[in-house]
């Protein structure tokens, strides 16, 4: 059941994350899906660096605005840094 609530909300994150971002994302739905679970793992992570806090997990998913930013920057890098997308 975690494993389809995770997709539901990546798929919605993604879906945000392509909307707000500026160009064209050209991916279908599981890399829509895909993009968004990362970038809630990358918020996650990426918050838990500016908290400086021990966690027992080092990988936090993050809240629904940071994992829509978090899926921004995966977007970013994906297509700056590896040219995809």
């Amino acid at each position: 059941m975690q494993l389809i609530s995770m997709a539901i909300v990546g798929l919605i994150v993604g879906l945000l994350a392509r909307y707000f971002y500026l160009g064209p994302v050209r991916v279908g739905l599981i890399g829509t899906m895909l993009l968004g679970i990362a970038g809630s793992y990358l918020a996650g992570f990426l918050g838990n660096l500016i908290q400086r806090r021990r966690v027992d997990q080092p990988l936090q998913p993050a809240g629904c605005l940071f994992s829509v930013v978090g899926a921004m920057l995966v977007i970013y890098i994906a297509r700056h840094v590896f040219h995809l997308l």
